[in-house]
């Protein structure tokens, strides 16, 4: 069964403390279980303030579905980001098909 996962690197320029950084990665976690059938954890630890590491994984029967759900996600996050005043630094994906 396919496995997609979606690593994001967050830059959050105006956060000035781990309450501002823990506001814009809340909101955008709780945004994104809201709006896919996804799971999404932060993946580093705090150590920058300004810094974020997101892991999103899918699973499904198609690999089809899974690459545009991603692509999907990809878009969401990018729009959701720009309104948090946040910029993505770097995204992959990776598709584990068995």
């Amino acid at each position: 069964m396919p496995v997609a996962k979606l690593t994001v690197e967050l830059s959050i320029p105006h956060a000035q403390s781990l309450k501002d950084r823990r506001q814009v990665v809340r909101s955008l976690k709780d945004k994104i279980r809201h709006g896919f059938n996804v799971s999404i954890a932060e993946l580093d630890d705090a150590n920058l303030w300004n810094r974020a590491t997101l892991g999103l994984v899918a699973i499904s029967s198609s690999t089809a579905y899974l690459t545009g759900q991603m692509q999907e996600l990809d878009d969401a996050l990018h729009r959701l980001t720009n309104t948090l005043g946040a910029e993505i630094l770097d995204s992959f994906v990776d598709i584990l098909a068995e």
